[in-house]
């Protein structure tokens, strides 16, 4: 399956996990959710590297490499998400997060070389403009779903969202070499999941206050935050780490910011409201970019 595609199917599947994400980040707190989502994730994904037999791929440099990719997008970059998301809500945390495409493409001119031009470079912009659009304007007004409600200074929120983008630039710039040399994408995953899940448990551990839990789990909430690690974190990365083994990295990081567009239809669900113009209007530049940059 072409590279684009699976950044593409990756995106459908954070924008699934994100609805299973928000009410239960709130609840529990980020740091607590993202421990729990991580602990979940590693499970399965471990059970099909043994299974597999892929983890024998793994050397201790690479490992090392691919944990330190996981502090910087899973350990600060999810929580980061998160904890914008519980401020600001998916809407409003997705178009903030949606710049890691921006970011991607400028680091990977800087330190990969990659470049766009013509068709590429005009349907990179139309996609990531459409993205904008389409959560900027894709509230109508009045709307008073809880997701919608500010919590805490916007501004902290804003910081955090951006702080998430650039970490997931940052750490899919660092393992796109060590992917495109063929390792497993489910091995290279399984790492850097469980070194997130270290790092989250040693601060609970050391007893922050920060990682605590803010509400018990109940049994709904428990299989929110399942459901949330097995499709985004066990799928949805796996898709992108399996991505980036053909395709270049500034190309990923663009199909990949697709899923707030691809949010906007299963928000339509949640609200049982139709979306506004402004987000019919973002997807079709979003969809008319994609094909753009095909045609490049």
């Amino acid at each position: 399956m072409p590279a684009e595609a699976l950044a593409a199917l990756a995106a459908l599947c954070w924008a699934f996990g994100s609805l299973f994400s928000a009410t239960a980040a709130s609840q529990m707190g980020a740091f607590a959710f993202t421990r729990w989502r991580l602990f979940f994730a590693l499970t399965l994904l471990w059970a099909l590297s043994f299974y597999t037999g892929q983890w024998r791929s793994l050397d201790m440099g690479s490992v090392a490499w691919l944990a330190l990719s996981g502090l910087i997008g899973i350990f600060i970059g999810d929580t980061a998400l998160f904890a914008c998301m519980n401020r600001l809500g998916p809407r409003r945390s997705g178009v903030l997060f949606a710049t890691h495409a921006l970011f991607s493409a400028l680091l990977a001119w800087l330190f990969l070389g990659e470049t766009l031009w013509g068709w590429t470079l005009l349907g990179a912009s139309l996609l990531v403009s459409g993205v904008m659009v389409a959560i900027a304007w894709g509230r109508r007004g009045g709307e008073t779903h809880a997701w919608e409600s500010t919590r805490g200074s916007i501004w902290v929120g804003a910081l955090l969202g951006l702080l998430a983008a650039l970490c997931q630039s940052v750490a899919t710039l660092m393992i796109k070499p060590m992917m495109a040399s063929g390792m497993d994408a489910i091995a290279a995953s399984a790492v850097r999941t469980t070194a997130s899940f270290l790092a989250h448990a040693a601060l609970w551990w050391a007893g922050a206050q920060v990682a605590q839990v803010q509400q018990g789990m109940t049994i709904k909430t428990a299989f929110h935050v399942w459901a949330s690690a097995t499709i985004a974190m066990g799928l949805g990365m796996t898709l992108i780490l399996q991505a980036l083994k053909t395709g270049p990295a500034n190309l990923v990081g663009l199909f990949s910011s697709l899923s707030p567009v691809l949010l906007l239809p299963l928000l339509w669900v949640v609200y049982r409201r139709r979306p506004a113009w402004g987000a019919w209007c973002g997807a079709v530049m979003a969809v008319l970019g994609s094909a753009l940059i095909l045609k490049g």
